[in-house]
């Protein structure tokens, strides 16, 4: 295989589709395969069915090249490599399920039964360590009668990706990470990826077995770093001077250990740090051995909003009005900004504590409130902005870290008026003349 020209995306959801639409923004022709009709009739309109940062007006832009279709073996038939991103969403003990991601490979194997021409298979998805070799070859070579290596290539290609910026880091890795099965294949991936990246990031190649580990290691040690420094953060808040982010600014100055997400806040949260981590102790259990740094870092990040809602307890004693009459304004739901993801969301957790103690809560997010309103109901209010949301408030609380509050206002506010800034977002000229309060001090 020369040269890779058509591209199939078996999974079209928030990182699948965002990757078709890259490939094919680079003019490929790209082909994305979903069983959801009404996903598949919008991207065929020029319109995006996920919300994520700048992948309208990509889809919208590169329309020409990307189609999409339930129709699996005419995608096989029309690409010359498949990437699948199907959803391996984690079983009762914490691993990944293989089920959604084994009917893929199925309807894949099928469909490379007639074909003559080499096709190379890329899993994207997260999966347990030994699924590449284990389970997909033996799907692919079984059902298809061909041999892995020979008429058709496999590969473990996993991104490295944030919701809110997937198209920027698919773009703009800090590296790529893949695992072969044969040199060939690493070679058809490299050669795709050095055309379409805006950047220049090293290329590490390994057996797929070794590129699965590190999948999942990898988050692993990233949440590490960030349950390090919100524990951090829990004990300086109980020394009068101590401040965390001043701590951790210096540390991470040593090239060992380095600054990114190093840093007091919420805990970590969303679709793939939480269940990573569990995956990583599933898998360590399943070899006979015991991950228990991965273990109790996860315990700690389950107790981050906790100690945020102790704290705002504790904040409320010198208010004086009864608890049902207290007024608690929390600005930011999703897990993160720049997505409306609740999923694992510490700033929901917070709120639901709040609202089980009787506190009266407001809510304000600008992309979560659709979803915000399946959990609570009607036990908070929704308001339709940043002032609306902390005015007549005794309590404010900056729970996600949204550009937009960075700038606040205070309009209408109670003369002693508190602020909790989680993430440290507020300007500093917008800390005076209130009671401020950060994370870790």
């Amino acid at each position: 295989m020369d040269r890779i020209k058509k591209i199939s995306v078996f999974g079209l959801g928030k990182l699948g589709l965002c990757i078709a639409a890259c490939f094919a923004d680079k003019n490929y022709k790209v082909t994305g395969v979903d069983i959801d009709k009404d996903k598949i009739d919008a991207i065929n309109r020029g319109e995006s069915p996920v919300q994520e940062t700048a992948l309208a007006q990509l889809i919208k832009k590169c329309k020409n090249n990307l189609t999409a279709t339930n129709d699996y073996r005419k995608a096989v038939k029309n690409s010359d490599i498949t990437f699948v991103v199907v959803a391996t969403p984690s079983e009762a003990d914490g691993a990944f399920s293989n089920k959604q991601l084994e009917e893929v490979l199925k309807q894949i194997a099928i469909s490379l039964k007639d074909k003559r021409a080499y096709h190379l298979v890329a899993i994207t998805s997260t999966v347990m360590p030994g699924t590449t070799e284990h389970v997909a070859k033996f799907i692919l070579e079984d059902l298809s009668g061909k041999i892995c290596g020979k008429d058709f290539g496999l590969a473990y290609n996993p991104e490295f990706i944030a919701l809110g910026t997937v198209i920027h880091d698919f773009l703009n890795p800090d590296f790529v990470l893949i695992g072969e099965t044969n040199k060939k294949d690493g070679d058809i991936l490299r050669d795709l990826y050095k055309k379409i990246y805006e950047n220049t990031p090293k290329i590490a190649r390994m057996s797929t077995i070794n590129a699965e580990i590190a999948k999942i290691s990898l988050n692993c040690y990233i949440t590490t770093k960030i349950t390090f420094a919100n524990s951090l953060a829990a004990i300086c808040e109980q020394m009068p001077g101590a401040n965390a982010e001043v701590i951790t600014k210096v540390i991470g100055l040593d090239s060992r250990i380095g600054s990114k997400y190093f840093k007091p806040g919420l805990g970590y949260g969303g679709p793939c740090f939480p269940r990573d981590n569990v995956a990583f102790a599933a898998f360590a259990r399943k070899v006979g051995q015991r991950a228990k740094l991965a273990e109790m870092v996860d315990e700690v990040n389950r107790d981050q909003a906790l100690r945020i809602v102790v704290r705002i307890k504790e904040l409320t004693k010198d208010i004086k009005k009864p608890r049902n009459k207290i007024k608690i304004g929390i600005l930011g739901l999703s897990y993160k900004p720049n997505t409306p993801i609740i999923e694992d969301s510490q700033a929901v957790d917070i709120t639901e504590y709040l609202v089980n103690e009787g506190y009266r809560i407001r809510v304000y997010d600008p992309m979560a409130m659709d979803y915000a309103r399946g959990i609570f109901g009607d036990e908070v209010e929704y308001t339709k902005n940043v002032n609306d949301c902390l005015k007549g408030t005794d309590i404010g609380v900056i729970a996600t870290s949204w550009d937009e509050f960075k700038d606040l206002s205070f309009e209408g506010i109670n003369k002693n008026f508190i602020i909790l800034d989680c993430g440290k977002v507020l300007k500093e000229n917008q800390r005076i003349n209130i009671k401020y309060l950060g994370t870790g001090y």
